[in-house]
């Protein structure tokens, strides 16, 4: 399973792997519960490879802000997204010091701690982007 698999379906919580297309739109699994269902193909649906986060400079993708969790927690999960605003805007301090404070709200964070959590304990320990990739087998082909 690799992270350009798995979705993110506005108006739905948690994530989803992507299984395979249907004749409405596409058939995604649950990491949470491992059910199956179709989604319409007019329902907002996101690839958490194509989503990133506000910063001072550039944008940066959401694969290198898990990994920057990933490294911070030494592999374990984050803090829970329930947790109170201000123990949430620290603890994504700590992990992203660049975040822009302005556009970056608690709600985000939010998801961004609930979708780590969730994908950690589906088995991810690598966020790497469809073009990391592509770069990792070109320098292997050139060496």
């Amino acid at each position: 399973m690799e992270l350009k698999d798995i979705l993110a379906i506005s108006g739905q919580p948690g994530l989803y792997k992507y299984v395979a297309q249907s004749t409405r739109g596409v058939i995604v699994e649950s990491l949470l519960d491992g059910k199956r269902q179709n989604v319409s193909a007019t329902a907002k649906v996101s690839a958490l490879t194509e989503i990133s986060m506000f910063t001072e400079g550039d944008d940066i993708p959401l694969a290198k802000v898990f990994t920057n969790i990933y490294d911070y927690t030494g592999g374990k999960e984050a803090i829970d997204h329930k947790e109170e605003p201000a123990k949430l805007k620290a603890y994504f301090a700590a992990v992203l010091p660049e975040y822009d404070r302005e556009r970056v709200h608690v709600s985000d964070m939010k998801k961004c701690f609930a979708w780590y959590n969730t994908l950690v304990k589906a088995g991810f320990t690598e966020f790497r982007l469809p073009s990391d990739e592509a770069q990792e087998e070109q320098e292997t082909a050139e060496a």
